[in-house]
């Protein structure tokens, strides 16, 4: 009896581990971070078709074509949410134990708490790689080739030798070119050939996305001192680095009220939406980021600065779309 209540047992031990396995990957894979290329993700797809919701203009009742228009964004989304997200963080996550192990902050992380085990992040890296590769390829060759740039700079960010993250300046372009550009172009290439992208919004993109990135290296600052990493923030400092963050958020500002006054990409209409929010942006900046020092004071910042940032993104969605 004993014998057969251990036979019992074992296949529901073996499920138990599967789904541990399951909750380990969906951390590294941090949900809360998808956004960060869904946004614009969405932001491309906008500038492509002037549709505010996918498909809006395809979906005639009884029809197929309301399928059709929604199906390459929904795959888009499960390619740059959480395929492109777990196979880099876990190739970052392999080639960080050693940091993290000394992070308090990623004391509950699976590798430093020992449920995952280096080769598993490696294994589930690649296998996420071809994935997203071989999803994207269902839509159009050029979505493939975005999705294909965005895995090599996150590969190379992390990956030694040439692991971009402790080479200061590289570390942000990394990041920024990653989450700004190649996020932005996968939302115009899911529906259209890169030909005809406005690149002045790739320029914005990046410029956005390293305003939002330098405080994060901020938040590990100490950790990453101690742990002989050559983070921007390492080499600069707090202070330095959010010099660099500030100047990138105000040319964004610059760039979107300069592109709303000559009516390129964005209507001229949005010009007073630009104008106002411009200096109420870059006051918000400096004043949640310019004297955060500690993870929480600085996630604060990058949480308010965010939803600042969406209003008059937001109108100008609304605008481009010609919603209003």
């Amino acid at each position: 009896m004993r014998a057969s209540g251990t036979r019992h047992h074992v296949p529901v031990r073996a499920a138990v581990q599967r789904w541990r396995v399951l909750l380990d990957l969906w951390i590294v894979a941090r949900p809360a971070i998808w956004l960060v290329s869904l946004v614009p993700f969405y932001v491309g797809h906008l500038l492509a078709t002037r549709w505010l919701i996918a498909g809006q203009d395809a979906c005639v009742p009884m029809s197929g074509g309301c399928l059709r228009a929604v199906t390459p964004v929904l795959t888009g989304l499960v390619v740059w949410g959480p395929l492109v997200w777990l196979a880099v963080l876990a190739i970052n996550d392999a080639f960080d134990l050693d940091g993290d192990l000394k992070n308090p902050r990623k004391d509950d992380a699976p590798l430093v708490g020992g449920r995952l085990s280096v080769g598993g992040a490696l294994a589930a890296a690649h296998v996420t790689a071809a994935a997203a590769l071989l999803v994207a390829l269902t839509v159009r060759p050029a979505f493939v080739l975005v999705t294909l740039g965005f895995l090599v700079l996150g590969w190379l960010y992390s990956v030694p030798p040439v692991r971009l993250k402790d080479r200061p300046g590289f570390d942000v372009a990394t990041n920024a070119a990653g989450v700004g550009g190649f996020a932005l172009l996968a939302g115009w290439t899911v529906v259209r050939p890169i030909e005809g992208f406005p690149w002045v919004m790739a320029v914005e993109g990046v410029l956005v996305a390293t305003a939002l990135y330098v405080p994060t290296t901020v938040t590990d600052y100490k950790a990453d001192l101690a742990s002989g990493y050559r983070t921007i923030a390492v080499r600069l400092g707090p202070r330095g680095a959010y010099r660099i963050g500030l100047a990138a958020w105000t040319a964004s500002c610059a760039i979107a009220v300069t592109l709303a006054a000559t009516g390129h990409v964005f209507p001229h209409r949005t010009l007073w939406t630009q104008a106002v929010s411009a200096p109420v942006l870059v006051w918000v900046y400096h004043r949640y980021l310019g004297r955060a020092r500690e993870p929480g004071e600085v996630l604060h910042g990058i949480i308010i600065a965010s939803w600042v940032f969406l209003v008059p993104y937001l109108l100008f969605a609304l605008m481009y779309a010609r919603v209003i």
